[in-house]
């Protein structure tokens, strides 16, 4: 049995070290074996965009199966793959025409790091091997991406296997760094990484990655307004590439099918997962811009990446499914337009509890950050736990959301993820921010 995420215990109120047995899923509802009922305020791990059992993925999942599970991608193409191409073309943009289908997130970043250095090896820059990334950053569980991810607890055990990385410090509006004004803050970060460019040499830095959104780690924080555009030019600037981690906050998550849309830039390499394929088959992909596609398959006939289930033929008609509901409910769209309400709700439901200290995200897609202090902004000892405290009154409520610690310094610091399915009713929501109050003071009491 493999260990639980350190970060937080899910079991709920009375299950003591167990976990509940799931049974079946509809909508934006969980049942577990016993018949109690949970309201999926997190998606799981903002994975499920269209909820559970949707009948038309669901049908599209037996139709493939009755035809074949899986052609090998390197013996055969497929429709459902060749339509997911379309699709995702259509929504990320025609400069990300590179596309390799792995089963997941950590996969996508993990293909994203060894397309960015067989791309500088491909161009003869075979010193370019340094990635950078920053602090409160969670990237996957592979060694590579493990690599460049900051989360202690999840990279104590593989210390010295892993391979050198620069960290720089986290982006974070809601704490900036001592002495830099909020409106200077995008400079100020661009200035960090250029700075460490320059200290490790520009012609021995394969790539700067990031989430456009820090998720897992952080609690939903986004990047401050402008931080991208300066970041890319950073990286133009010295011949760096830009990958963007939007397996959490991509796929129309944050209100853009894109999350780096909002923010005006095209990455040159994009690891994207969860809500591609809905959480029905395990899918992810990365993409990266024509210009890379065009030396990796002059130099070596594409990009290296591929694996056993490479474009899995079902994981693909499942993601062609999700995508093509997302696209003609108009539900990216929804996102955006919704998920404002959602966060002023969730403002107003907590907006009476001193210990909430920020509320903040994109589209549905939202993190609630709790501190000791609401002015000096001082986070919770982290001996308290309140995060995993929040997560089990919830669950005892029928409420699961995604408890984060540690997200101020990798010890401190507790914040909680909310990630609705992007067609939850507006009674649900509703729901949710009502849960959601009722937990926090819950827990704040049995402080």
């Amino acid at each position: 049995m493999g260990r639980r995420d350190p970060s937080w215990d899910p079991a709920p109120a009375g299950a003591g070290a167990g976990l509940p047995r799931v049974a079946w899923g509809r909508g934006c509802y969980v049942h577990d074996a016993t018949g109690r009922r949970y309201l999926d305020a997190s998606g799981g791990p903002a994975v499920f965009c269209l909820g559970h059992g949707h009948d038309e993925v669901n049908a599209a999942i037996a139709r493939q199966l009755q035809r074949i599970a899986h052609g090998y991608r390197y013996t055969f193409t497929s429709d459902p793959l060749e339509e997911l191409e379309s699709l995702v073309t259509a929504a990320a943009g025609p400069e990300l025409e590179g596309m390799v289908f792995v089963c997941g997130g950590s996969e996508a970043v993990e293909s994203a790091l060894k397309i960015a250095l067989q791309y500088h090896s491909a161009r003869g820059e075979t010193a370019r091997r340094r990635f950078i990334a920053r602090r409160r950053s969670w990237h996957g569980n592979t060694l590579g991406a493990l690599a460049v991810s900051d989360f202690s607890a999840r990279r104590a055990p593989f210390e010295g296997a892993l391979v050198d990385a620069s960290f720089l410090p986290s982006v974070n509006a809601y704490r900036p760094p001592a002495g830099v004004a909020v409106a200077d803050l995008a400079a100020h970060a661009a200035g960090e990484l250029e700075a460490e460019i320059l200290r490790v040499g520009a012609e021995r830095v394969a790539a700067f990655i990031f989430e456009p959104v820090a998720g897992a780690a952080g609690g939903v924080v986004p990047a401050p307004a402008g931080y991208a555009k300066r970041i890319r030019e950073v990286c133009d600037r010295h011949g760096v590439l830009m990958i963007a981690d939007e397996v959490m906050c991509g796929a129309g998550r944050c209100g853009t099918w894109r999350a780096l849309e909002h923010d005006g830039v095209v990455p040159d390499v994009c690891a994207i997962a969860k809500g591609l394929g809905g959480g029905y088959v395990p899918l992810g992909a990365t993409l990266y811009h024509r210009r890379i596609a065009a030396v990796l398959d002059a130099v070596d006939g594409g990009a290296l990446t591929g694996h056993t289930f490479t474009g899995h033929t079902l994981a693909c008609a499942a993601g062609v499914a999700v995508q093509t509901i997302v696209k003609r409910d108009r539900l990216v769209e929804r996102v955006a337009r919704d998920g404002e309400a959602f966060r002023a709700a969730l403002g107003a439901e907590l907006g009476g509890i001193g210990a909430v200290g920020d509320i903040r995200g994109r589209g549905f897609f939202v993190g609630i950050e709790l501190v000791r202090d609401p002015d000096t902004r001082e986070p919770f000892d982290a001996e308290l736990q309140l995060s995993a405290r929040i997560g089990r009154a919830a669950t005892a409520r029928g409420l699961l959301l995604y408890p984060v610690g540690g997200n101020v310094d990798g010890v401190s610091g507790d914040a909680l993820i909310l990630a609705p399915p992007f067609n939850a009713p507006a009674d649900v929501l509703d729901e949710i921010v009502g849960l959601t109050g009722h937990a926090i003071r819950d827990a704040l009491r049995s402080l």
